[in-house]
């Protein structure tokens, strides 16, 4: 026995910019606008600070009163981007397991999903604790020893518990969080920073506009098996 028809596909799908159209921690820290937070930004995606250090740090900028305020803009302004529900019931149809896996945050993420059948459990992101006077992030999912990258939600840590001998890995993703997990994966489905670092790496990817790019994808692998 063996070869790829006997895997069991999975998706490692990534939440800000991928299942929504935008970043939704960039589109935070743009709209509060908080002094410093260009810098840390930047500091996160050229890799001079980490991941988490860096998500920590925006949202350290913010009070924890505007919990709800910050909840409803990104409740407001996120677009979920187009075939999402042709993906999941995609996964459902045909016995392939859907992960959430996302270097977002609980309060804004969460409540994005609830009307998707996305259960709790196949969610992967950031908590936060708003019981002090700043906003901050707590890291339920951190980097296992096989990564050294501060990740914060580390989706290679996830990625490894579903072995590549038993399963199909295939991740879904735009950008910086999304890097390390692409290395991982037996198929990439890639946009925006993610298709750049891909090719610097002489990864392959398949690039996606919607998820129905993806869904269109799939199926014609199934059909080619």
């Amino acid at each position: 026995m063996g070869g790829q028809g006997m895997k069991r596909p999975i998706i490692f799908c990534d939440f800000d910019g991928t299942i929504t159209e935008s970043d939704n921690i960039v589109a935070i820290m743009r709209h509060f606008n908080p002094p410093g937070w260009e810098s840390l930004v930047e500091g996160v995606v050229t890799n001079k600070i980490s991941i988490r250090d860096g998500v920590g740090r925006m949202f350290e900028l913010l009070p924890s009163s505007s919990r709800d305020e910050v909840a409803k803009f990104v409740f407001d302004t996120a677009n979920i981007r187009a075939g999402f529900p042709e993906l999941l019931s995609y996964c459902e149809r045909n016995d392939v397991e859907f992960l959430v896996t996302s270097g977002g945050i609980d309060f804004f993420l969460l409540p994005l999903l609830e009307p998707f059948p996305v259960s709790k459990e196949r969610i992967f992101c950031n908590a936060s604790d708003f019981s002090g006077e700043r906003i901050r992030i707590v890291w339920p999912h951190p980097c296992d020893e096989h990564c050294s990258n501060d990740c914060g939600m580390c989706k290679t840590t996830v990625i490894r518990r579903y072995p590549k001998e038993q399963y199909l890995r295939i991740l879904i993703g735009d950008s910086v969080t999304d890097f390390e997990g692409a290395k991982l994966a037996d198929l990439v489905f890639a946009r925006s920073h993610l298709i750049t670092k891909c090719e610097q790496l002489g990864l392959p990817y398949v690039p996606y506009e919607t998820f129905h790019d993806i869904v269109r994808q799939l199926n014609s692998m199934r059909e080619g098996e």
